[in-house]
């Protein structure tokens, strides 16, 4: 069959995007069981455990592999379970399951009740939990049954004030006060009646990685897996009868962008691969076994496999390499080019939105740059009074809210806020613009650093240092100064092989001085084993600023 993308968009030679959505589309229904129905057998899902996994020793399978009728059928036997259980449309459920196969399923379970799924991240602790159970009314909570995981759903529920309201489930494992749903869901049938749902019913709950504040709700609605036909086909590169891994832990928004949507529309399977604890190498067989064809996977990843020359043997049969997330220091890029002879496409977008800003298929990549703006979107940068900025001017990247495709945005970034006549929906994020229209990414607005007259990015500072070969990996902030107002620091982690003290701080001093102007030269410089980053890899600037200000106050 074709890839089922066709029936809902329609895409031009300059790579203009438009989507037709029926009122009453479900994912679930109108893509996945459409496809069980027509090819029951065709490949939906590829799973490997890695032997870090928790669970890895109490269980014998560490691979399978599902079909789109297989999927269908789990789902809908978990749909009348779950209904059975009391969950209808509009209740909200959170799944913590990590990267384990049954993801998959319970997700499109609610979303054929229509419920909505809050995915989350297994490595929040229990107030954090705690705090989203309240502040999204949290009804039910599917979990993988690892006694660590479950201990603290237990006790973040205990601390919540709907503890009576919210049943527990567990999965692959019993866990006391969960129910059992893998095996449960066993004695249903595979055959439902479609449950009524609209496309602007709400589909997807998550909350912000909390770069800079408190995580915020970011709701989105049932068009939101449309508008990814964009993100597999136009960034990833997905095709027809393919496998594509995005590496991104189920908690989440990444893995909306790149393990089921858009892939399954656009007709690749996806792959799941399953670790608790990295490691390059046996990511890099992982890859290799399953011959994925298509990869994306955040800096980090990338750095790693680069910076401990694990690319000798090329890289499997992958043929297209994407990355987001935060932006990708140029010499990653290069060397990876030389290694494998694939160009790393990047990728810009929130958990609010879909991509806004991309290396589309077929357009030349600028090393360094974002990319271009999206089609659907049209974003745009502006300057503190809100006009549009002039080449090379900085400003902020926003959506103007009339006139841009409203699929695949959150409700925040649809209405203006507090009833003000905003006209944008503000990312945040600081950017240049080039005369060929390139996106240039500089900074957060609060990552952005004022030393003695100068606007500093930090990630222009980080992108010097990470060409040093002692450098795994680094963070820029600034630190205040009563002359400068800021000064530049440097938190670094060094290779192996490498020393933190005076002479490689000369030494990277030295090498910063001869790459860029002076005035970006960090004046002080601190080495860490490991830097702190949000649960979805992002590094955690406004931390290591946190930390700098009590050492202060101390």
């Amino acid at each position: 069959m074709k890839p089922l993308f066709t029936e809902y968009c329609k895409i031009t030679k300059e790579d203009e995007m438009t989507l037709t959505i029926p009122e009453q589309f479900n994912f679930a229904y109108d893509v996945v069981d459409r496809i069980a129905k027509e090819e029951p057998n065709r490949q939906a899902l590829v799973w490997l455990q890695d032997e870090s996994c928790a669970l890895y020793k109490q269980t014998q399978v560490h691979k399978r592999v599902f079909s789109f009728g297989e999927l269908a059928n789990l789902s809908t036997q978990t749909a009348l379970y779950l209904t059975a259980c009391g969950i209808r449309r509009g209740d909200r459920v959170m799944l913590l399951l990590k990267r384990h196969y049954s993801y998959w399923y319970t997700l499109l379970a609610l979303h054929k009740i229509g419920a909505v799924a809050l995915p989350a991240v297994y490595m929040l602790n229990d107030e954090e939990l705690s705090y989203r159970i309240e502040t999204a009314n949290i009804s039910a909570i599917i979990c993988l049954g690892e006694k660590e995981l479950c201990d603290k759903v237990t006790s973040a529920v205990k601390k919540s004030k709907n503890t009576a309201s919210c049943r527990l489930f567990s999965i692959d494992q019993d866990f006391l006060g969960f129910e059992r749903l893998d095996t449960a869901i066993s004695t249903y049938p595979t055959h439902m009646m479609r449950i009524e749902t609209k496309k602007e019913d709400p589909l997807l709950l998550y909350f912000t990685s909390g770069t800079t504040g408190r995580p915020k709700m970011v709701l989105h609605d049932g068009r939101y897996p449309l508008a990814h036909i964009q993100t597999a086909l136009l960034w990833q590169n997905v095709r027809d009868g393919g496998l594509h891994l995005s590496i991104a832990d189920t908690g989440w928004a990444k893995a909306s962008f790149g393990k089921i949507y858009g892939q399954w529309l656009c007709g690749s399977a996806v792959m799941a691969y399953d670790y608790d604890v990295f490691s390059a190498m046996r990511m890099l067989e992982a890859i290799r076994l399953c011959k994925v064809t298509t990869f994306c996977a955040p800096p980090t990843i990338y750095r790693f496999f680069v910076k401990n020359n694990l690319l000798e043997k090329g890289f499997g049969q992958v043929e297209y390499a994407a990355t987001a997330g935060e932006s990708i220091h140029p010499a990653i890029v290069t060397q990876f080019f030389n290694m494998t002879g694939l160009n790393i496409h990047v990728g810009y977008g929130q958990t609010e939105t879909t991509i806004l800003a991309a290396d589309f298929v077929g357009k030349p990549v600028r090393i360094g740059a974002l990319g271009k703006p999206s089609s659907l979107y049209r974003p745009i940068i502006v300057d503190a009074e809100g006009k549009e900025c002039a080449p090379e001017q900085p400003g902020e990247i926003v959506i103007p809210r009339q006139n841009c495709c409203s699929i695949g945005l959150c409700k925040s970034a649809l209405s203006s806020p507090n009833g003000t006549e905003d006209a944008f929906y503000h990312t945040g994020d600081i950017a240049k613009k080039d005369k060929d229209g390139y996106f240039w990414f500089i900074g957060r607005i609060d990552d952005v650093i004022k030393s003695s007259g100068y606007r500093i990015s930090p990630f222009e500072v980080e992108n010097v240092l990470i060409q040093h070969h002692a450098v795994m990996e680094c963070a820029v902030t600034g630190v205040p100064d009563e002359q400068r107002g800021f000064v530049i620091k440097a938190t670094i982690v060094l290779r192996n092989g490498y020393a933190p003290d005076n002479a490689t701080t000369n030494m990277l001093r030295n090498f910063v001085k001869e790459k860029t102007a002076d005035y970006k030269v960090p004046r002080i410089i601190d080495y860490v084993h490991t830097l702190p980053h949000t649960f979805s890899g992002k590094i955690r600037r406004v931390a290591i600023r946190e930390q700098d200000q009590s050492e202060q106050g101390a």
